[in-house]
């Protein structure tokens, strides 16, 4: 009888022995890596912090508040749908401690009767306007609502559904009086001198400044009185806990540090401060990108470096905006497959810029950063909880090589998260009670039972609807052009 020869077999296992190995110090060392590069971040912010705690007497909020020369302000406000809410939203924003500004409610055509308690809480009439269609919108502006016997700066237009809030904020932008605009959600929560600090930079440097974003925060567990939250606290659920940690560690040092290194690709939608000819001149908010906030700070950066102007873009780590977490897992799901679905449309629109030594630190350094460590970070956390095991069961690497990535991949990063919360904690105290700091340690190890794993898995699902989807086509409004738009 012939015998088979066990040679090609065992050739082959060895072969994939190799490649398993090689696999696995790959994954390691981009744990490594990326967490090392989070650490970085987070201690160039806390630089940033001492500085700014040096000069916090000296800052000149009282003589900016009562100065004519402080820049008047339009805040944005879109809103579909929000009746529940919006009155209580408006007030807030209309108690801001500001010389000068206006709030502009764009009703997204709501179906919920947004506009009518508006209309009632506020004793709102339709007047004539002249709205300047400086940059595309998909939804025509149908009607604008001031109020009827007071000089209350408060507009509130109702326009045609334009599919997306950047449709929204467009609108808002053509209604828009002053020079500088103010995005904000209709459910966040501003502290009263939120917007006084993020327009600071552009008093102090009006040449130069094109955006500031402000610190976003989780309302969740916190007091809120009057519509301002007077006492934080952070969350007793678990899952909002574990998204404090998130919040402070990328949200706030991680964009400290973008910004002091002139890297900020990202404001937060929820509360961006720009320069409205800025954003006109780039032609308003991207309606085909569900990340529509970073995409445009990413179009900015790319204007500014192609014009050769000398630029802003910065990160202000004073003002607060509080926002709602999601505390069901459906929720906290279609979140985040939304943000990665947005960053891969970002990538894909901007690839150009990549690596590209025109853009400075915005195309040698964050955007790799952002490509390597943020929008494929998924695709490698998920590789690794396969081939890791896998390599262990077939005998690839051994036991002692899966406690190096477990250290690699989670414990250093528990460090990363737990050095977040000192730094924070240090830098500005806002949690009184030793029981929120303990909170936070306790999402910090939870972070990794699981949570990391799923939201894995929920930003990888974004990366595919982005790449076999197609976003529908703009068709903008009469874009550049002036309306009048008369009371029906």
């Amino acid at each position: 009888m012939s015998t088979v020869s066990a040679e090609p077999w065992e050739s082959l296992l060895g072969a994939a022995h190799t490649m398993v190995s090689i696999c696995d110090n790959v994954i390691i060392s981009y744990f490594l890596v990326i967490n090392t590069g989070q650490l970085v971040l987070i201690l160039i912010a806390l630089g940033e912090f001492v500085r700014r705690l040096r000069r916090a007497s000296f800052a000149g909020y009282d003589d900016a508040a009562t100065s004519t020369f402080t820049p008047p302000v339009s805040l944005i406000m879109p809103a579909y749908n929000e009746a529940a809410g919006i009155v209580e939203a408006v007030r807030s924003m209309l108690l801001l401690r500001y010389p000068m500004f206006e709030v502009i409610v764009v009703d997204d055509g709501s179906t919920d009767g947004t506009l009518d308690v508006l209309q009632e809480a506020f004793d709102l009439t339709e007047v004539e306007y002249v709205v300047s269609y400086d940059v595309p919108t998909r939804g025509e502006i149908l009607s604008v609502n001031l109020p009827r016997g007071g000089p209350v700066p408060l507009v509130v237009a109702r326009k045609e559904n334009g599919k997306g809030k950047a449709d929204a904020l467009n609108a808002g932008i053509n209604l828009a009086r002053y020079p500088l605009v103010c995005l904000v959600d209709a459910d966040s929560i501003l502290d009263a001198e939120a917007l006084l600090t993020v327009a600071k930079p552009f008093g102090d440097d009006p040449v130069r400044m094109v955006g500031t974003g402000g610190v976003i925060g989780i309302a969740n567990g916190c007091r809120v009185v009057a519509g301002r939250v007077v006492e934080p606290h952070v969350p007793a659920e678990l899952l909002a806990r574990i998204q404090v940690v998130e919040y402070l560690r990328a949200f706030f040092l991680g964009r400290t540090g973008w910004s002091k290194i002139g890297g900020l690709l990202i404001i937060s939608g929820a509360f961006g401060l720009f320069r409205r000819d800025a954003v006109v001149a780039a032609g308003g908010m991207d309606a085909n990108c569900i990340g529509e906030d970073a995409e445009l700070v990413i179009r900015l950066h790319r204007d500014m470096r192609r014009q050769r102007r000398a630029y802003r873009i910065a990160f202000v780590t004073e003002p607060i905006s509080w926002t709602e977490a999601p505390t069901r897992l459906a929720d906290l799901a279609s979140q985040r497959r939304r943000w990665h679905r947005g960053l891969t449309e970002i990538m894909l629109k901007h690839w150009r810029m990549i690596g590209n030594p025109r853009y400075g630190v915005v195309g040698m350094l964050a955007l790799p950063f952002y490509l390597f460590f943020e929008l494929l970070a998924p695709l490698v956390e998920l590789s690794g909880l396969v081939l890791v095991p896998l390599s262990v069961l077939i005998g690839a690497v051994n036991v002692d090589f899966l406690w190096k990535f477990l250290l690699a991949a989670y414990a250093y990063a528990a460090v990363v998260s737990l050095v977040s919360v000192a730094v924070e904690e240090y830098a500005f105290h806002r949690f009184t009670h030793w029981r929120d700091v303990w909170g936070a340690f306790v999402g910090v190890v939870a972070e990794n039972l699981g949570y990391r794993q799923l939201t894995a898995w929920w930003r990888l699902r974004g990366m595919w609807d982005a790449l076999h989807r197609t976003p529908p086509g703009v068709d903008a409004a009469d874009p550049h052009g002036i309306r009048l738009v008369r009371p029906r």
